[in-house]
């Protein structure tokens, strides 16, 4: 047989791998394509994004991993670990690994079964692609900061962490609220919402914070993970192209959940705001200015070019434009309050990292901020280093702790919004969150918050050091508690001769 040309093999390998249903009705096959709301009247309409054959992505993926690997094995037999810039950096890696590692996995499962619950053979085989790809991230990731866990505290019961530990249900909700939504809706909420709009405010501030701190390990996973994510990218782009070109009666549907995941997704960004403004010891940029580049200036000409279909801004875009000034410090004035409940050290950043700050933040620093570290810094000079003794009130759909601030009022002042349902109140931490919640009351009222869990008796009993270390398995007064004066540090300071 003469041999295929690209156009027909990309063909029999993707398209032509369809079936007709002869014995079964093809709606019953697909029970789940239909009750969103979303109308489809042409499937053959989806333009494949990947423009790979199964064949071809082994291959290129292969190429990857022994590069990937090389650098890997390098960075440990030339003790890697002690060329980044401070130990404080490490705490970075340690909310990463807990925090965003276990999301590429709950990824690898949704686009698994999502690539099942369409009748349409393009979207199957691109959701199933992008569910390897996840699933090598997952690896990828943990092998790059596995190194770190031979030297340092907090990373040895990850996996364990982010199914109990109260912080990171803030982004298991987040995913959980996805994957126990419709097909579709996971799609625009992970695809685009999170990966074409809100992803370079994760990845690329990452990568660049440790190339910046010479973590060469997790830059080169994140250049390897980059050229995945540019494909996932376009699969979000192609995903609301669709949706939007099928039929008209999808425009108030597909809004409705960019307005929810934009702001879901912007909620759990809070991480990665506090990471670029405290926790890098050489930083890259601030959490404001990664938010000016990156949805001001890119998200801000993307949603322009979908007017043309009738999609407007996220609603309250305008509130997070103005957070951006405040959401970094009041994230990490949070974990430094519950320092002794947290996985990773906390600190006061030092006088330059506070100069630094007041630079970037010129109209709100100085007002609301710097006087609190000022006032953390005498406490700790006087032997009474702070640690919050109650636990948070946390919103019900983002499950942040209660510590933002009115942006449309007096930003001192906390934000707080309740709703009813069946008789019971429920509290919210923002517009965003409440319009989420009255939206869907059924799904949000079964949230599954820490808080409530604890003092309900249902995380290990009422004493903390035994929810800690039992129910946690956080090593109490190795993982936890002030930077200043832990193992981690005290190992840096021989490691480096430090007296």
């Amino acid at each position: 047989m003469a041999k295929l040309n690209l156009k027909d093999k990309y063909r029999l390998l993707t398209r032509d791998l369809d079936w007709d249903f002869s014995y079964q009705d093809r709606k019953e096959a697909f029970p789940y394509e239909d009750f969103e709301g979303i109308k489809i009247t042409d499937w053959s309409k989806w333009e494949d994004p990947f423009r790979l054959t199964m064949d071809a992505y082994w291959k290129y993926q292969a190429e990857k991993e022994k590069k990937l690997y090389a650098i890997f094995d390098a960075f440990a037999q030339n003790n890697g670990q002690l060329n980044i810039s401070d130990p404080r950096y490490v705490n970075a890696i340690k909310i990463f690994l807990t925090g965003v590692t276990p999301l590429e996995y709950q990824a690898y499962q949704g686009y698994a079964h999502v690539g099942r619950q369409f009748s349409g053979i393009g979207a199957r085989i691109a959701s199933q692609m992008q569910s390897i790809d996840e699933l090598r991230h997952v690896q990828t990731q943990i092998h790059a900061m596995s190194h770190y866990n031979k030297y340092f505290d907090g990373f040895q019961d990850w996996s364990h962490m982010h199914d109990r530990v109260w912080y990171l249900s803030v982004p298991k909700s987040f995913f959980e609220d996805a994957r126990s939504a419709g097909p579709f809706e996971f799609l625009l909420a992970i695809s685009f919402a999170f990966e074409y709009v809100l992803t370079n405010l994760l990845f690329v501030p990452f990568m660049s914070g440790a190339a910046h701190n010479g973590d060469m390990a997790t830059v080169t996973f994140g250049f390897s993970a980059q050229s995945d994510e540019a494909r996932h990218m376009t699969l979000g782009l192609e995903i609301i192209k669709f949706l939007l070109e099928q039929h008209e009666d999808n425009l108030p549907i597909v809004q409705k959940w960019i307005d929810k995941w934009f702001w879901r997704g912007t909620r759990l960004l809070s991480i990665v705001a506090m990471m670029m403004d405290y926790m890098l010891p050489n930083k890259v940029m601030s959490w404001k200015e990664a938010w000016e580049v990156y949805f001001e200036e890119a998200g801000g000409a993307l949603f322009k070019d979908l007017e043309r279909y009738g999609i407007r801004m996220p609603k309250y875009s305008d509130v997070i434009e103005k957070e951006k000034e405040h959401i970094s410090h009041q994230a990490w004035w949070i974990f430094y309050n519950f320092g002794h409940a947290a996985g990773f050290h906390t600190w006061i950043p030092a006088d330059e990292e506070l100069d630094w700050l007041s630079e970037k933040y010129p109209d709100t620093f100085d007002k609301y901020y710097r006087p609190r570290w000022e006032l953390a810094k005498k406490m700790e000079a006087e032997g009474k280093r702070f640690y919050s003794s109650g636990l948070p009130q946390l919103c019900q759909v983002c499950q942040v702790p209660m510590g933002f601030t009115e942006m449309n009022g007096d930003a001192g002042e906390i934000s707080y919004r309740c709703a009813e349902f069946e008789g019971e109140r429920y509290h919210m931490c923002s517009d965003g969150c409440h319009d989420i919640f009255v939206e869907e009351p059924e799904k949000f009222a079964q949230s599954w918050l820490p808080v409530h869990q604890i003092l309900q008796g249902n995380c290990g009993g009422p004493e903390l050091e035994k929810i800690l270390s039992e129910y946690y398995r956080i090593n109490v007064g190795a993982d936890n508690l002030d930077m200043k004066g832990s193992p981690d540090e005290q190992r840096w300071k021989e490691w480096k001769g430090v007296a």
